[in-house]
């Protein structure tokens, strides 16, 4: 059996059965697997000596002879290949129907005539329905439940979407999500996924891409900035005695990726606070603990400030409005234009003492200050935001911070109601 990979768009497995020297039977084939209709029209494929087309893309009734029949004619497994190979060199396969796709569902051999058992895929999302430790190591979400939650919630379009490169049918859109949110929270290479899935490198390549722009493009079509009424009525009893007003916290953060070679790109990456290469960005959320505001990422150097700056959060607050932020948040002159408060500790700079009043008001503030700084934890649980990025994840750093960020919305009872 030759070692090539199958010649079908979209397939990558290895080995199959060779294209029949027939003419008329060879044009069947080429008709049932469609590849012309992949190539650039002023190109017609033709296949070689060693093309093959794997067993995957036929039904076990499109074999006309049996295993035994064949060993009494002709005995290769009297030679040093493997018996596998014994089977699918004396069989000669019906060729599918020519109207047909050839992409069928896998069907394998008779297991009396064969000993090759089918692929076995172990790292599938359909092995964790009833492991809640597995599928929160694997994707960062509870439980199985909440694994099928957070997929409806992307909507139909999981089932029509235009992948960057050929659909991946070996897996399951289940599947493809799943391989989504492990290469996500536990940053495994695409080496180590493509074994795990039995799918090739560039498959996992194909479908990571595909869905990360996919989610972020269908939440943040979601108006996740809520109404005053509605902050209110979920913030914790504390925050509803001793700052109501409050409408948002804030905080920036940053996440490691690899020394650029541009000397500008190192630059503007190179972040003093961190001592190396960083993109940063802003993250708010509301005293309930729902993550309502992600800026896009910047690189490094920047300040909190400019990126304020930059951003749209003036004119989502509404006057009367409090914003709570850490010391170095410095921009009360952008938002008083607004009548938007900034709620930080006071600064010691300066000073030999601080009245105890303001001592108490900063502790106040700091208390709950915290909470964003724990949602930062919890996204940082995720091991993408916590590797060194490289090149092509740097690219893609906006939408991959923003859609940890969502999934950390999924999560249950990060700021308790007497927080």
């Amino acid at each position: 059996m030759p070692f090539t990979y199958c010649c079908v768009p979209g397939c990558s497995n290895r080995g199959g059965h060779l294209f029949p020297k027939d003419g008329e039977l060879k044009k069947k084939w080429l008709n049932a697997i469609k590849r012309n209709s992949y190539e650039e029209k002023h190109k017609e494929w033709t296949p070689s000596k060693s093309s093959v087309v794997c067993h995957d893309h036929f039904l076990q009734s499109d074999y006309t002879s049996s295993f035994e029949e064949n060993i009494e004619i002709n005995d290769p497994c009297t030679s040093d290949i493997g018996r596998e190979e014994c089977v699918e060199s004396t069989t000669t396969p019906i060729v599918p129907d020519a109207e047909s796709h050839i992409l069928y569902t896998a069907v394998p051999l008779n297991s009396e005539f064969s000993c090759q058992t089918p692929p076995w895929v172990s790292l599938a999302i359909e092995n964790f329905r009833h492991d809640d430790a597995g599928v929160l190591f694997y994707t960062g979400l509870a439980n199985y439940n909440d694994f099928k939650f957070v997929l409806a919630s992307l909507g139909e379009g999981i089932y029509h979407m235009n992948y960057m490169y050929n659909r991946v049918d070996q897996l399951n859109i289940e599947n493809h999500f799943f391989l989504t949110l492990i290469k996500l929270r536990r940053h495994k290479t695409n080496f180590e996924l493509s074994r795990l899935l039995s799918i090739s490198e560039h498959s996992v390549t194909n479908i990571w891409i595909t869905w990360l722009n996919f989610m972020s493009g269908q939440w943040k079509e979601l108006d996740l900035w809520p109404s005053r009424d509605l902050v209110r009525f979920f913030s914790p009893s504390d925050f509803k005695l001793k700052f109501p007003s409050t409408r948002l916290f804030v905080d920036g953060t940053e996440m490691p990726v690899k020394k650029p070679k541009s000397p500008i790109a190192q630059q503007s990456t190179y972040s003093t606070y961190k001592n190396r290469n960083t993109v940063k960005v802003l993250v708010g959320c509301s005293p309930s603990g729902l993550v309502s505001y992600v800026s896009d990422s910047y690189g490094g150097s920047v300040s909190d400030r400019q990126i304020v700056e930059r951003s749209n959060l003036i004119n989502l607050c509404d006057p009367g409005d409090s914003i709570m932020a850490d010391k170095g948040f410095n921009v009360q002159d952008l938002f008083a234009p607004s009548d938007v408060t900034i709620n930080i500790p006071t600064f010691f700079k300066k000073r030999n003492r601080m009245t105890g009043k303001t001592v108490l008001r900063d502790r106040k503030i700091s208390s709950k200050h915290v909470h964003i700084e724990r949602i930062i934890g919890l996204a940082k649980t995720f091991k993408i935001l916590t590797v060194a990025m490289n090149r092509t994840e740097t690219k893609l750093s906006s939408d991959i911070i923003f859609v940890v960020f969502m999934l950390c919305n999924f999560r249950q009872c990060i700021i308790p109601r007497h927080a």
